[in-house]
């Protein structure tokens, strides 16, 4: 990731300060399971695959997973990641400046949001990935 000044920052694109490794997961898979995925991959998100190609993705956190499972007290090996997860997700192009992925996710209430180059999804961008992008 190359640092730039505030300015420069929001002229920046997506694609110059996301995340390309994404940690992706199946619906049905149980939110048990999820937990281990972000453990040990270390991601506080899962973008959850589509069922078909004209689906949505989704995506699940830790947010949902301690508001939706623990504070609840469900057992999370007896729900499925579909169950908890944000369907549809917002997704974001690769071009786009970060001001306007900030204002978006912003105006959203979002942390992150999949990138997607309209073929497949390419990364992940985080307010984090925003954020670190700033020289200061």
């Amino acid at each position: 990731m190359v640092e730039k000044t505030l300015k420069d920052v929001r002229f920046a694109k997506a694609a110059d300060v996301m995340t390309r490794d994404v940690a992706f997961i199946d619906g049905a898979t149980t939110v048990a399971d999820a937990i281990k995925v972000m453990r040990e991959r270390k991601v506080s998100s899962l973008v959850v695959n589509r069922r078909t190609p004209d689906d949505a993705w989704g995506i699940v956190t830790r947010k949902d997973v301690v508001n939706k499972i623990v504070d609840p007290g469900r057992n999370p090996h007896e729900v499925q990641v579909y169950e908890i997860m944000t369907k549809p997700m917002v997704v974001l192009s690769p071009g786009l400046a970060l001001k306007y992925c900030a204002r978006l996710m912003h105006s959203v209430g979002i942390r992150r949001a999949v990138v997607f180059d309209g073929k497949e999804v390419v990364g992940i961008l985080s307010n984090t990935d925003i954020f670190n992008a700033i020289k200061v």
